[in-house]
C-alpha cells in the first residue's frame, strides 16, 4: 500500500474517510496481528502510513529517525518512508492541542489529570505541560512508578480543575460506562475525551450536563490527520480546511431520536426523514419485540413493566451505537437516564411534542390503552420529555412542517 492506517482492531476507524476528504491518495486501513508487525515493518512497502492503537511504541525500533516531539512523548503515529529510511513523527500532539484550543478550554495554571497509561496519555501529558498546566497527574487501574491509582486520584486530588480521558472506556462498542465518576471532582472546568466513536462519550455527555466544558475526540482525528497528510504530501492544510473536515465527518455519523408519547407521530415521521434524509430508519419498540421473541403487550404481561424497560434499555444499548439513523423510540424510554445518555452519544434528541388532544389510544399500548390512562402518561412525562431532548418540535399541523423543522435544525 503506499498510504494508510495501520493498527490491531480498525475495523470502524474514520481514517480512511478523513483523509479521502483532505486529499485525494490512496489511503487503506491495514489491520495487522502481533506476530505480522516485524515483517511489515521490515518490508517497509508503503510511502507513509499512520500508526494507531497498540502499536504506537511497538514501531519505535524500526525507525531511522524520531522527532523530538515523539521522542518525548516516547510513541509514533505516522511513519514517512523516504528512500528506505523510515521517519517517525507524533501528529497526536498537534491535533489534542489544536482541539483543547478550538474548545475554548484553558490548560495554563490548571490542574490536569490524564486518564489512562498508553501513548495517547503520554500526548496529553505533554500538551497539558506546553500549554503551561499547574500539574499533571496520570490515572491508571493500577500504580505505577508515573501513574497513581483512580483511589488515590479521589482521595488526593479532588480539587483537578481538567480532565483529558485517554483510555477506551466508553468507547465503540462497548458504550456503557466512563472512566471516573465527576461527582468526585467538584472542581472540574473542563473534559476533553480522545474517544471519537461515539462522538460523544458518557464522559463527555456527563459533564455537559453540569455545565462543563466538554468534548469528544474527532476534531484531534481530523487535526492529527492533517498534519500527517502535511507530511504525507508535503503539503499545508489550513485551519479552515480541517474545520470543513470535522463538519463532513461528523454530518454522516449523527442520529436522529425521536421522543415523545405513543401516538405522536414518531415513526411516521421517522419514516419519511429517513427517506428524505437518505438514513436508515431504526423503531426500538421493534427491536425489543425481536430480543423478547413476542409482542409488548405480552412482554408486559409476562415480566411487567420494569422487566419491559430491561429489555428496552437492551435494544438502546444497540441502536445508540449506530450512526446516521433515524431512531424512533417506545413512549418511556427516556425515563431512564442511561438510555438517554447513550442516545445522545451519536445524536440529537427531538421530542415531538404533540397535544394531548390530538395523541389517541390503541390496544397494542399497555401503558395508555384506555383515555385516562393516557392523560395519566402524558401529565407524568411532559416534563420529563422537555428536560431531556435537544429540541422540542411542535407537531398539531401538517406533518410536512414537522420534517422540515427537524431538517433545518439537523442540516444547519
Amino acid at each position: 500500500m503506499e498510504y494508510g492506517c495501520i493498527g490491531e482492531k480498525l475495523t470502524h476507524s474514520f481514517s480512511k474517510e478523513i483523509h479521502a476528504l483532505l486529499f485525494d491518495y490512496d489511503y487503506k486501513i491495514k489491520e495487522i496481528s502481533k506476530d505480522k508487525l516485524c515483517e511489515f515493518m521490515t518490508e517497509k512497502d508503503f510511502k507513509a502510513i499512520n500508526v494507531t492503537i497498540p502499536y504506537k511504541q511497538d514501531v519505535i525500533p524500526y525507525l531511522d529517525w524520531i522527532s523530538d516531539t515523539a521522542k518525548a512523548i516516547g510513541a509514533v503515529n505516522t511513519i514517512v518512508n523516504r528512500n528506505g529510511k523510515l521517519y517517525g513523527y507524533n501528529t497526536d500532539f498537534s491535533g489534542m492541542t489544536a482541539l483543547i484550543k478550538r474548545q475554548g478550554i484553558e490548560i495554563k495554571n490548571k490542574i490536569v489529570l490524564v486518564l489512562g497509561s498508553g501513548g495517547t496519555s503520554k500526548t496529553a501529558v505533554a500538551v497539558a505541560n506546553i500549554l503551561g498546566a499547574r500539574r499533571v497527574i496520570r490515572v491508571s487501574r493500577t500504580a505505577k512508578e508515573d501513574c497513581i491509582t483512580y483511589e488515590e486520584a479521589y482521595n488526593n486530588f479532588a480539587d483537578a480543575e481538567v480532565i483529558i480521558n485517554t483510555t477506551p472506556c466508553g468507547m465503540y462498542p462497548n458504550i456503557i460506562g466512563e472512566p471516573i465518576n465527576l461527582d468526585g471532582f467538584p472542581k472540574i472546568e473542563a473534559v476533553v475525551d480522545a474517544i471519537y466513536n461515539p462522538l460523544s462519550s458518557n464522559l463527555v455527555i456527563k459533564a455537559k450536563d453540569k455545565g462543563i466544558n466538554a468534548t469528544g475526540g474527532l476534531y484531534m482525528l481530523v487535526a492529527q490527520a492533517a498534519v500527517a497528510a502535511e507530511l504525507f504530501i508535503d503539503t499545508t492544510v489550513s485551519e479552515e480546511k480541517i474545520y470543513d473536515v470535522y463538519k463532513k465527518i461528523v454530518a454522516t455519523k449523527r442520529n436522529i431520536v425521536l421522543a415523545g408519547m405513543p401516538s405522536c407521530g414518531k415513526s411516521t415521521i421517522g419514516k419519511r426523514l429517513a427517506k428524505e434524509l437518505n438514513m436508515q430508519f431504526i423503531d426500538t419498540d421493534e427491536k425489543i419485540v425481536k430480543l423478547a421473541g413476542k409482542p409488548i403487550s405480552q412482554i408486559f404481561e409476562d415480566l411487567g413493566e420494569d422487566g419491559f424497560r430491561d429489555i428496552e434499555s437492551q435494544a438502546i444499548v444497540t441502536v445508540a451505537a449506530k450512526q446516521n439513523c433515524i431512531i424512533a423510540t417506545g413512549g418511556g424510554a427516556v425515563l431512564r437516564e442511561q438510555n438517554v445518555t447513550l442516545l445522545k452519544g451519536n445524536g440529537t434528541i427531538y421530542f415531538i411534542d404533540r397535544p394531548l388532544e390530538l395523541l389517541i389510544t390503541t390496544n397494542d399500548r399497555p401503558l395508555s390503552s384506555n383515555r385516562d390512562d393516557l392523560i395519566k402518561r402524558y401529565n407524568e412525562r411532559y416534563d420529563i420529555y422537555c428536560n431531556t431532548a435537544d429540541r422540542k418540535i411542535k407537531n398539531d399541523g401538517e406533518i410536512k412542517s414537522v420534517i422540515d423543522a427537524i431538517k433545518e435544525d439537523f442540516l444547519k
